[in-house]
């Protein structure tokens, strides 16, 4: 049996700034935890990282940002991962566990533009940047006057490009502007109604390999009940859907005493066709919640939106 407290914990994390917080973030709470202890960040990069010129429906989709972590963990030179829940597959491989979610941080959109207020202040042909085709699909239903073109690399990659003037806005996570200190480049703070969230935007997740009890036990205090089960309800509209990189889909849930509010969207990237839903349920069943959600979806056509979003994924990589 492993020992409690662990005497010395390894953090495998990708090296990009803002990831690379996340990681200090949790070692800094597993200190005032477990002051005994040594805890240490050990960097690597992803395929995710590495591939820039694509988008991710392109290249593998979201488990780019995943694989190497968890090889560290499976060759023992780790003990955890910790990830943006909303970077996570829906699925765990075989040998990994989600050991513990943290309190959310904020999880709206960000408008990021050097010249301009808000979307709605765009002129017709103006460039805006995302890496996402859930807001890709928004700004075309919304906005289809404006031009939307693939925006990769980290957050501060993205704001280069934003000031070099390859774009007139970009999206961006508001959470992760807000983890490195970059508050004052937002311009806009999109409202849920306007720009629904991901699955687990603005949430950070621990994973660790199966079996291991004592992380387990020692992630036990950074566990957000509330989170977990907003979380949990996005997730299961995602997984019903099989949703990936290749899938404009949001869910945004909030928790609310015993209920849970649960919103959904699913739509094709050019925004032409879409399909959302809410439903009211109990937090202590989130995954019933989602699958209730789903279901009103599939009612409006949602698995004919899925083939078509398919279908011009398979078109665009033809």
């Amino acid at each position: 049996m492993k020992e409690f407290p662990p005497s010395n914990i390894v953090i495998v994390s990708r090296e990009s700034r803002l990831a690379m917080w996340q990681a200090e973030y949790v070692r800094d709470r597993l200190v005032e935890l477990y002051p005994q202890c040594s805890i240490e960040i050990l960097g690597t990069t992803t395929r995710g990282d590495q591939i820039l010129d694509r988008t991710l429906s392109k290249v593998g989709g979201k488990g780019l940002f995943v694989k190497e972590l968890e090889v560290a963990m499976a060759e023992g030179r780790a003990d955890l991962a910790v990830h943006c829940l909303k970077d996570m597959p829906m699925d765990l491989p075989e040998g990994f566990a989600l050991a513990a979610v943290l309190e959310r941080e904020d999880p709206r959109d960000a408008f990021v533009s050097n010249d301009y207020a808000s979307l709605a202040e765009l002129p017709a042909g103006a460039v805006v940047g995302t890496s996402s085709l859930r807001r890709q699909a928004m700004i075309a239903a919304r906005y289809p006057q404006l031009v939307v073109k693939p925006l990769r690399g980290n957050l501060d990659t993205r704001l280069a490009k934003l000031d070099r003037g390859d774009y007139a806005a970009i999206i961006l996570a508001v959470a992760g502007l807000n983890r490195l200190g970059l508050k004052a480049r937002i311009r806009e703070w999109l409202a849920p109604e306007a720009s629904l969230p991901s699955p687990g935007q603005g949430t950070l997740a621990i994973e660790i390999p199966a079996g291991r009890d004592d992380m387990r036990r020692a992630l036990a205090p950074l566990h957000d009940p509330v989170a977990a089960a907003a979380s949990a309800a996005e997730r299961s509209v995602s997984r019903i859907f099989g949703a990936s990189c290749q899938i404009p889909l949001a869910a945004y849930a909030t928790v609310d005493g015993e209920r849970l509010h649960l919103r959904a969207m699913i739509a094709t990237p050019d925004g032409a066709r879409s399909a959302a839903a809410e439903a009211h349920g109990l937090a202590s069943a989130p995954e019933a919640l989602g699958e209730q959600v789903a279901a009103l979806l599939k009612a409006q056509d949602a698995d004919a939106i899925l083939q078509a979003c398919k279908a011009q994924a398979d078109a665009a990589q033809a």
